[in-house]
């Protein structure tokens, strides 16, 4: 369960990192106020529908 919240959390802030590439006038609207409080509200969810979407995987174990 940790191993899909921490995959859950890097592949959001790899999202979150990868505009910043992009020229600074569309940054803005990336990175709004709406846009980063979307994004920590994702970062508390996301990890729970992950949870709960793979709860079969995580129950089995290794096997």
């Amino acid at each position: 369960m940790v191993a899909s919240v921490l995959v859950t959390w890097v592949t959001l802030t790899v999202l979150l990192l990868a505009p910043s590439a992009l020229p600074e006038g569309l940054q803005y609207y990336i990175y709004s106020p709406a846009s980063v409080g979307l994004w920590m509200l994702a970062m508390v969810v996301a990890p729970v529908v992950v949870c709960t979407v793979k709860w079969r995987w995580i129950s089995s174990g290794r096997s």
